[in-house]
């Protein structure tokens, strides 16, 4: 097998055929997936293998000391040889990875060959085809977590025990120092724990990062902005813990960290940094020092670590081992998300050109991986759903603006469109129905007399033909909402869907990609709910948020009637297809992002749903869906939670927002207003004027994406990626 070495005496790094580790008892041989290359303590160490003999000692001050003591004891000859033979041997790198079970050693129950596992320890999770790894450094990973993201579980669970250090409580305040890969970490799982973050770093794409991931703020050590974010956000006291996530010689990290944080907080060392503590700073504020110790308790403990013996948690809560699990838990249920920290996915083999990228700078990164080939890309491909989130690639055409008054054509008119569009249609100055059509001639003929449809057929061909017809609303059965689309975009006009877009991943690409044919990305779903006056006013009154928010959604969408066409699943889609659309556009409007995943579970028979959403920053959106409620309760109630501020919205009748003052709105009439008048008139004018469509097409795309992935994650029982979501 092969595995990366480096020899400490002359700093080569080499990826050797080295023998197949024995399977011994007590342990499990795991064949790698992906491996972590840690670009904060192994750069450090191939740094340090480059430098001289006297740089050597001078960046290991403690080994150092052990040589003269050996010169003590065995004289300078003997250690002389000693030393020498020890810096003249290959070395390995790393400890993180996650692989395949392969072989299982005798005393091992939890897992069988074929297995996924994440694995942790420095001589046990190495660069390396194959690994035997003790009981108590392996855990399995949780369904549905790709295994590139269970390499990050080493790692993981130093950040996770360097946060258990600081001991954080929900609504208080943190600073990080350093936002390399540990310290991105410890942002998000602070964020995730109720903690407003500030990060410090040098380095502003790192400092963007990690404010995409959770932190209030981020801004160069030596910014007046850093301090200016820890009054606002502590009323001036401090934050309540530091982490010191940083390495290096300078001592300013400690400094810093005395004069932010606040009386009697905490200060937790998790890096390697210099450690020259000024007495007066932490004498006055009487900081309590902590030391975070790699990955939990059981590190360096032979017995633990080699023989398998573990603490009982009654006494010891999080081992190394439970540290791990615990971590591959927040992954996989989307509290903490890794891929945005993945830099570069490097093939095994380029092992020691990326150390050499890495080191020289040429490729900066905050995570890398590398990829192994064999069985374990196979457990990669099946552990995670995914569902795509096309990528809107169009060459514009030119956009005119249509001439007064805009002419509209109808396809479909069933109870949506008689009793939600066209009344508001019908009563719009500057707005023409021309056309209905439909597929039964009565139902034609019913719309033109009831709203002056100019004309009535059943010709669809012909209206998209009319070149006089300057936009079309598709108001159909689902089953055709996409392919009408399709043909209407190809034929150049501005299209109006009402949801859903698409009832399967195919549908959406086939939409998207008459997009992109014809050039004419002119199209609208019809997701009314963000343009209700009520919520827009509360949004607005709500203002901008620096944290990541909660929301809650709650749907009491009810039974049924026999009989309902909605209840056709194999035609129609299931209901939360046809319907979803609404909730989770709703909720990503007002946290202003796409989601980048889903995870839904259901009651028996896939009626009630529970669907959450997880947002770039951090944000979630929960949707409980359910249609065993009472009638008489309201359909619709939202909370939105963050920066010590709450949004309530009550079935479109009253709206309140809880910040330092409390706005309550006037109770509407009985009619609700979920928006639809608003939206029509945002469409008109912007085919009237050829301004810009009232919701963007990604917008649109990725909605529509993430309310197919429920059905996917309810089939898997597993989160879903939506891939390439931005």
């Amino acid at each position: 097998m092969k595995q990366v070495v480096q020899n400490y005496k002359s700093g080569e790094l080499a990826v050797l055929d080295v023998p197949v580790p024995g399977c011994k008892p007590g342990g499990v041989l795991v064949r790698s997936a992906f491996s972590l290359i840690s670009t904060g303590t192994e750069l450090m160490k191939v740094s340090e293998a480059g430098m001289s003999m006297l740089g050597k000692a001078r960046s290991r001050p403690d080994q150092v000391a052990k040589v003269m003591q050996s010169v003590a004891t065995n004289g300078v000859p003997a250690t002389y040889r000693k030393v020498m033979g020890k810096l003249d041997s290959y070395t390995p790198l790393g400890y993180s990875l996650c692989g395949v079970v392969e072989q299982v050693g005798a005393g091992i129950d939890d897992v069988k060959v074929g297995d996924l596992v994440a694995c942790a320890g420095n001589e046990h999770a190495l660069h390396a085809e194959l690994n035997w790894v003790p009981k108590n450094l392996y855990t399995p990973v949780p369904d549905g977590l790709a295994p590139r993201h269970a390499a990050f579980g080493t790692v993981g669970s130093i950040a996770l025990q360097g946060v258990r250090q600081g001991e954080p409580r929900l609504g208080e305040a943190a600073l990080v120092i350093g936002l390399g890969l540990i310290g991105q970490l410890v942002v998000q799982l602070l964020a995730a724990s109720g903690v407003r973050v500030v990060g410090v770093d040098p380095d502003p794409v790192r400092c963007e990062l990690a404010e995409r991931l959770g932190a209030a703020a981020c801004g160069d050590p030596g910014s007046a902005a850093v301090e200016t974010a820890v009054a606002e956000l502590t009323g001036g006291h401090g934050v309540d813990q530091v982490y010191l996530a940083a390495g290096g010689a300078d001592n300013q990290p400690v400094e810093l960290a005395a004069r932010l944080c606040r009386d009697r907080g905490r200060v937790v060392d998790i890096g390697k940094c210099r450690l020259d503590l000024p007495w007066n700073a932490y004498y006055e504020k009487e900081l309590d020092v902590r030391f975070s110790r790699s990955y939990g308790p059981g590190r360096y403990d032979p017995e633990y670590e080699l023989e398998g013996r573990d603490y009982p948690i009654g006494y010891v809560r999080w081992t190394e081992r439970r540290n791990l699990a615990c971590f591959l838990d927040l992954l996989a249920r989307g509290s903490v998300d890794v891929e945005p920290l993945v830099s570069h996915i490097a093939d095994f083999d380029d092992a020691v050109e990326t150390y050499r990228s890495l080191k020289d700078g040429d490729l900066k990164a905050v995570a890398v991986l590398f990829r192994y080939p064999g069985p374990a890309e196979e457990a990669q491909e099946a552990a995670a759903p995914r569902v795509a989130v096309p990528a809107v690639n169009v060459k514009r055409g030119p956009v005119r603006a249509a001439k007064a008054p805009v002419r509209l054509a109808f396809v479909g008119a069933g109870n949506y469109a008689t009793s939600m569009l066209l009344p508001h249609l019908a009563q719009r100055d500057g707005v023409e129905l021309a056309t209905v059509v439909t597929t039964t001639a009565l139902s034609a003929a019913n719309a033109q007399r009831k709203f002056g449809f100019a004309q009535a057929t059943t010709d669809l061909d012909a209206v998209l033909g009319d070149k006089s017809i300057d936009a079309v609303f598709v108001v159909t059965r689902h089953s055709s909402h996409a392919e009408l689309t399709r043909k209407a975009l190809l034929a150049g006009k501005t299209v109006f869907v009402e949801k859903p877009l698409a009832l399967t991943e195919d549908e959406l690409a086939d939409v998207l990609a008459a997009v992109e044919e014809s050039g004419n990305d002119r199209l609208q779903v019809g997701f009314n709910r963000r343009f209700a006056p009520l919520l827009q006013e509360a949004r607005e009154r709500f203002g901008a948020r620096t944290g990541p928010a909660n929301l809650r959604y709650l749907v009491n969408a009810g039974r049924l009637d026999h009989g309902s066409w909605y209840l056709r699943q194999g035609s129609q889609g299931s209901r939360f297809v046809g319907e979803g659309g609404h909730f989770i556009d709703t909720a990503s409007w007002l946290l202003d992002a796409d989601p980048v995943s889903v995870y839904a579970v259901a009651t028996p028979g896939n009626d009630d749903l529970q669907v959450v959403l997880r947002y770039p920053d951090g944000s979630t959106a929960t949707i409980s869906y359910v249609t065993t409620g009472p009638g008489s309760f309201p359909k619709e109630t939202l909370d939105l939670v963050a920066d010590g501020k709450a949004l309530r919205l009550d079935d479109f009748v009253r709206a309140s927002v809880y910040g330092r003052k409390r706005w309550v709105s006037s109770r509407l009439p009985k009619a609700r207003d979920k928006g639809q008048n608003a939206e029509l008139a945002a469409f008109v004018r912007a085919v009237r004027t050829g301004g810009p469509m009232p919701v963007p097409l990604q917008s649109l795309a990725a909605t529509t994406a993430a309310t197919l992935a429920v059905q996917t994650g309810l089939a898997a029982g597993a989160p879903v990626t939506l891939a390439g979501a931005r």
